[in-house]
């Protein structure tokens, strides 16, 4: 590609890949924030969801692409860390094979727990399960979900061990916690926000902020587990090898997307936070994450 194509960028409809079904978080964070950000790039770029191996297929597509700028991956924290952490082979380097345009949003959990749950905080759970060991169980959505994450930073800072419940869904989880059938669960912030108060007990944040939907729920931290932070986030990538100027470019028309009040309202909405970062702060996020991710699930 010659500099001059690279300035004139773009001059077609670029494809982004989601590794997720329509619908979910991913899926909704990733055409929200590209709609805004074609505006600005004058061009379409058009949301293409191919789900599998948690997010992996897709992410191998993109890595494979041709680093023009013309295929970009919306990625999260399980494909680009999670996965190589676990050991999973892949078809792609997580650290070489992407270029990392900016990190978007950021989305937390929240550790709920049954209604007649004796505890009412995180400090609880834990004096619990330390009174009782392994009594206490969660609901995951299988190995290396975000509650299963959440779940294992939480064993591997305390010392404690709670038992590991895998149900096909979320929702199959929080209907199990409601009736009292499972003692607690990571639930996303509008799964708590949609169940309203009463219903469940939320008892901490996994984010290292508390959120701004559920400002009275104090984080993990702020509950005693110093430096306990189970973010999960969404990010823009290219294919390694893009010019930096197709890199700026699009982060450039990212975080102005991002920076729209509109926009962050729909997000938030959704219990995502618009989370703009630079190209190198995101690489630095993927870097650290799967350093962390890799040294919680090695010690299972």
């Amino acid at each position: 590609m010659s500099p001059y194509a690279a300035d004139v960028y773009p001059i077609k409809p670029i494809r982004l890949l989601v590794g997720f079904t329509p619908g979910g978080a991913a899926d909704f964070s990733a055409r929200v924030t590209s709609r805004k950000m074609s505006e600005s790039l004058g061009t379409n770029i058009v949301v293409e969801n191919r789900p599998g191996a948690g997010g992996n297929i897709s992410a191998q597509i993109v890595a494979t692409a041709a680093a023009d700028g013309y295929t970009l991956y919306w990625g999260s924290v399980g494909p680009l860390t999670v996965s190589p952490a676990l050991g999973v082979k892949l078809g792609y380097d997580p650290l070489t094979d992407f270029a990392p345009i900016g990190l978007a949003v950021r989305a937390c959990n929240v550790l709920a727990a049954r209604p007649a749950f004796a505890g009412n905080t995180v400090a609880d759970v834990i004096a619990l399960a330390k009174s009782k060991p392994g009594q206490l169980n969660y609901a995951t959505q299988g190995l290396g979900s975000t509650g299963h994450l959440a779940g294992e930073l939480l064993r591997s800072m305390t010392g404690i061990e709670l038992v590991p419940v895998a149900y096909k869904g979320g929702s199959e989880g929080i209907t199990a916690l409601l009736a009292g059938e499972i003692d607690l669960a990571f639930v996303s912030v509008t799964g708590v926000r949609a169940i309203g108060p009463g219903r469940l007990k939320p008892l901490g944040v996994t984010c290292a902020r508390r959120d701004p939907g559920l400002s009275a729920v104090p984080t993990f931290a702020e509950s005693g587990v110093k430096d306990y932070d189970a973010t999960f986030w969404y990010g823009l990538l290219a294919p390694g090898g893009t010019r930096a100027v197709i890199i700026d470019k699009l982060n450039g028309a990212m975080v102005a997307a991002l920076a729209d009040p509109a926009i962050a309202q729909q997000l938030e909405v959704q219990g995502l936070l618009s989370s703009a970062t630079t190209p190198a702060q995101f690489r630095d996020t993927i870097r650290d994450d799967y350093a962390k991710w890799k040294k919680v699930l090695a010690r299972r």
